[in-house]
């Protein structure tokens, strides 16, 4: 964050550019509590330094290693901008971020946020931050610091853009890496939340979205398109360590994201194995069948861009199969057994 208020710090020079150094100071005072409520064990100091400060406990690790991830929402934001809705679209960073960590078996331990805007409205910085401490209590990591910068004149004043990036920590031989994956694993797929943060440039595309048309209520979503779009990405983090606490022995994970399945899930496997996922195993929430419709887009597509329900996919052992989906059910998650490991080159295959 940034330097906590200072008595004499004020330039009339640099405020008739644009940009408001009080305003910062101002932020920073609505935003502390919020970011003081992730904290957990390890954290150092609090806000107004120049770097934050985390010890880790290696506890018990043979030989730790930090695995670090860093994301954006993308132009999902657009949506928010049309909606002058901020506070969910913190989660959708964190998550990008998280759920790519925890992919490699590592707990993420804090998170840092970069806001660029075109005017630091200090109720709308503490709007997009309370989003990201709310990602940041879900994925059990602390925020530690992060940066707003004001730049007029590049940035619309009433348009920002959000990214930010996170470290967690594994001990190596506890790293998930596919090297364990074997023929006959049986694939879980948790389920989404929508679209999650990937592929708003073809819904926008779509939907050709206004302010007025994201607030038309729709049947088939129970609710209107703007606020099915802005459905924050789940976040799978405290998921993923309870089947680990348990012993269930992951082999392989995948973060759906841009791409869809035909991207991401090859990422998952190693070489000679396929995953065969069947797409009638898990149901396709209506708002992608909504996209493809109102798009006229080919299925193939649709899984090629979207997660089409499915939001993270996790390879574990047939026999443990069982065990998973309970541990999963009790974590708060909905997941489906949606396909098995074969032999193959592919990658993937849907059927």
């Amino acid at each position: 964050m940034e330097v906590p208020p200072l008595k004499n710090s004020h330039s009339e020079s640099y405020a008739a550019a644009g940009v408001d150094v009080t305003a910062g100071y101002e932020a920073v005072k609505r935003i502390k509590p919020m970011v003081e409520s992730t904290y957990i064990p390890g954290v150092m100091g609090t806000l107004g330094g120049f770097g934050g400060m985390f010890a880790p406990d290696m506890t018990g690790m043979k030989k730790p290693v930090l695995v670090s991830g860093t994301d954006g929402v993308g132009t999902k934001l657009k949506i928010a901008f049309l909606m002058d809705k901020h506070d969910t679209v913190g989660i959708d960073c964190v998550a990008m971020c998280v759920n790519d960590i925890i992919c490699g078996g590592a707990a993420p331990l804090f998170f840092l946020d970069y806001i660029a805007c075109g005017k630091n409205d200090p109720a709308r910085i503490a709007e997009i931050v309370s989003g990201i401490t709310e990602g940041c209590r879900q994925a059990e990591c602390a925020l530690v610091g992060g940066e707003t910068a004001e730049m007029p004149g590049f940035y619309p004043a009433e348009e920002y853009d959000l990214a930010g990036f996170s470290v967690g920590i594994v001990d190596e031989e506890k790293i998930i890496d596919g090297k364990a994956l074997a023929e006959g694993d049986v694939l879980i797929g948790l389920a989404s939340s929508g679209v999650h943060s990937n592929g708003f440039s073809l819904v926008r595309k779509v939907f050709d979205v206004t302010a007025e048309n994201l607030k038309e209520y729709h049947e088939s979503l129970g609710t209107t398109l703007g606020e099915a779009l802005l459905a924050p990405t789940r976040i799978y983090v405290k998921a993923v360590k309870a089947l680990l606490k348990a012993s269930v022995d992951i082999h392989a994970v995948s973060h759906i994201t841009g791409g869809g399945f035909y991207e991401n899930v090859p990422r998952m496997m190693t070489d000679g194995l396929t995953a065969a996922i069947h797409t009638g195993s898990f149901p396709c929430p209506p708002i992608f069948r909504l996209i493809q419709e109102k798009g006229n887009i080919p299925t193939r597509d649709m899984y090629n861009t979207f997660n089409m329900g499915i939001g993270m996919i996790l390879a574990v052992p047939a026999p443990q199969a069982g065990q998973a989906l309970d541990l999963l059910s009790a974590a708060g998650e909905t997941a489906y057994q949606i396909g098995q490991v074969i032999p193959g080159s592919d990658g993937v295959v849907l059927d």
